[in-house]
């Protein structure tokens, strides 16, 4: 759990710079359910192979159906966020802006209600969970439908799997190991992704096919990178039916999935014997997905880091014509100074003569509207005689030898000026 939840701080950095770089705002991008976040994980596999019950071991909680009435029949993304403050009993679901917490068994029959409209042909678009637990890894889990589904096609495995931040989990029942080279899935995910660089193998039901060596001694090639060609480059990990008994798990202390999950890979390796604990498990699966996580943010890190120098060197450019001299002197502060009003001025008038961003607007204004305001104003009223000699005369009271003309003055230029700051006023 450690290993994912490390790189979930360098992914959230990462996302950030690739969005810099595009020039875009990353809170709106953050909004998006499919953000790039190269912790995102597309399960897929045949019906019956388990990928259901793989990612319930993932999240720690029987979210999703499961058997014969759990047939994914739409896409089902789980948007997960780890909380450590909560028991591993609580799950609490976010929508918008409001969070509820809800119970395993009734998100378990929601989601049942709305695959089973779905299998039905009423609506086959993406569910979307938002969910925040203390036992499941900061991932984005994304349950397809099965392959061998009528309404899986192509296209609906490409919209998930083709994004290069995505990690494919292939998921085959023990039972199909021999047979592993003929997998649909197995081709589908050497299709997207043809070095093996996000791809994980899984290998379910182990302990249904505990009496079959033939499919035993093909689990145990595959775990050990001895199996088919097509198969060697992807690492492999197995798990057993259900995975973990969450239920009765999450019945007793705080610390009883994970002490499950050590008793899952303790009952593997008693029937895949001399196979690696690090090959079998839960435990295992996260781990190998850090490994695949973080094969992933290595290939695009130079490419971003090359970006962000690039960046960073334009900025530094930019600073150094705008004013970097500026601290080196006085003389070189004010020669700075007018080079920018020069430019400032340059821009003033290249936008009025063309017009260009609010240009036109500033020129319709005194084209237009300042010289009609300019007409409304009382001028001639305001500067006829009488009414000079009659403010001049109220300045300073009626006493001829207190007259001071120059306060009668001060008060008519105040009066034009007065009108004319609320005509420029109107304009604005």
């Amino acid at each position: 759990m450690e290993a994912i939840e490390e790189l979930y701080q360098l992914s959230d950095s990462m996302k950030q710079a690739a969005a810099l770089l595009a020039d875009e705002d990353v809170e709106e991008n953050s909004s998006s359910k499919r953000s790039s976040t190269f912790l995102n994980v597309v399960a897929f596999g045949n019906v019956g192979s388990g990928k259901s019950a793989v990612l319930n071991s993932l999240i720690g909680h029987p979210i999703l159906p499961t058997g014969e009435n759990g047939i994914t029949g739409a896409p089902i993304s789980i948007d997960l966020q780890k909380d450590g403050s909560l028991s591993s009993k609580s799950i609490i679901l976010q929508i918008d802006n409001k969070s509820q917490q809800v119970s395993a068994r009734a998100l378990r029959h929601s989601l049942q209600d709305r695959l089973s409209k779905s299998s039905s042909g009423k609506n086959r678009d993406e569910i979307y969970l938002k969910l925040r637990t203390s036992t499941a890894p900061p991932l984005k889990l994304i349950d397809l439908p099965g392959l061998d589904q009528r309404i899986m096609d192509e296209s609906m495995v490409s919209d998930y799997a083709e994004h290069n931040d995505a990690i494919l989990l292939v998921i085959v029942p023990a039972a199909q190991a021999p047979e592993i080279a003929s997998s649909r899935a197995l081709r589908l995910a050497k299709e997207y992704d043809g070095e093996g660089t996000r791809t994980v193998g899984l290998i379910t039901k182990i302990d249904q096919a505990a009496s079959e060596q033939k499919a035993l001694a093909a689990v145990q090639a595959l775990l050990l990178n001895q199996g088919p060609p097509k198969t060697v480059d992807i690492p492999w990990v197995a798990l057993i039916g259900q995975s973990v008994s969450i239920a009765s798990a999450q019945s007793g202390s705080e610390n009883s999935l994970e002490t499950t999950w050590r008793a899952e890979s303790e009952s593997l390796k008693s029937i895949l014997t001399g196979t690696p604990l690090s090959k079998l498990g839960r435990i295992a699966l996260v781990d190998t997905l850090a490994q695949q996580i973080r094969k992933r943010m290595k290939v695009r890190l130079p490419n971003l880091l090359s970006g962000l120098q690039g960046k960073s060197q334009i900025v530094q450019d930019e600073l150094v014509r705008l004013g970097e001299q500026m601290v080196e002197s006085a003389e070189g502060t004010r020669a700075i100074a007018l080079e920018l009003c020069r430019e400032f001025e340059d821009k003033f008038l290249q936008h009025i003569t063309t017009g260009e961003g609010s240009g036109w607007k500033i020129v319709a204004s005194f084209e237009g509207n300042f010289p009609n305001r300019i007409k409304q104003l009382p001028i001639d009223r305001h500067f006829d005689l009488n009414n000079v000699k009659r403010i001049v005369l109220e300045a300073d009271g009626y006493q001829p030898y207190l007259i001071s003309p120059e306060k009668g003055l001060r008060s008519l230029i105040k009066g034009g000026v007065g009108a004319g700051e609320r005509t420029s006023t109107s304009l604005c």
